[in-house]
């Protein structure tokens, strides 16, 4: 299920601080999309606590996770990336910059799709402590439609706005036509 490092357990980690009652779903989603969770003590700062990315996958330390929503956004950033980039973060062959400006917004509008897709309210995702402050605007925007950067995921291959949903036979965003970036 889960790959393991260091003194941490996946048995031991489920207990502790990623009890929350979508961390499983949330968790099984991410990893049935190819993408690894390894836990482990993360002793480096990090942007988000608790999170790190490395190469396709997603690093946990359980002791240090606040905000379990924030496992979404992160798959997210490794998802809106390319394949041959993904496999390359955390090392030196990693373009950089990385994340773009772009890849960001396409990370937040990801995180939002995955959300509606596992029926998790979006204040678990979106939640106050995030986003700049912005959380609330975020969630206010998607309730009313408007989806900052859905022309770039649809670019990437990963949706389809309501104007070209119908000439591919397919559902609007937030539905995802496919869920990682090629």
């Amino acid at each position: 299920m889960y790959d393991t490092e260091t003194s941490l357990t996946a048995s031991a980690t489920v207990v502790s601080s990623t009890a929350h009652p979508y961390w499983q779903t949330m968790c099984d989603f991410v990893e049935g999309l190819g993408i690894t969770i390894i836990f482990r003590q993360l002793h480096a700062p990090t942007f988000l606590p608790g999170l790190d990315l490395g190469p396709n996958c997603i690093y946990v330390d359980s002791e240090k996770l606040l905000y379990p929503g924030d496992l979404l956004h992160e798959a997210g950033h490794l998802a809106v990336t390319t394949a041959p980039q993904r496999a390359a973060v955390g090392s030196a062959a990693l373009e950089l910059p990385w994340p773009t400006d772009g890849e960001e917004i396409a990370a937040v509008l990801w995180s939002y799709a995955a959300a509606v897709h596992l029926e998790i309210p979006l204040e678990i995702v979106f939640h106050s402590e995030g986003y700049k402050n912005e959380s609330g605007w975020l969630i206010d925007h998607f309730q009313q439609k408007q989806f900052i950067g859905l022309p770039l995921l649809q670019w990437m291959g990963l949706c389809y706005d309501e104007q070209q949903a119908p000439l591919h036979q397919a559902q609007p965003f937030p539905v995802m036509r496919k869920w990682m970036r090629d």
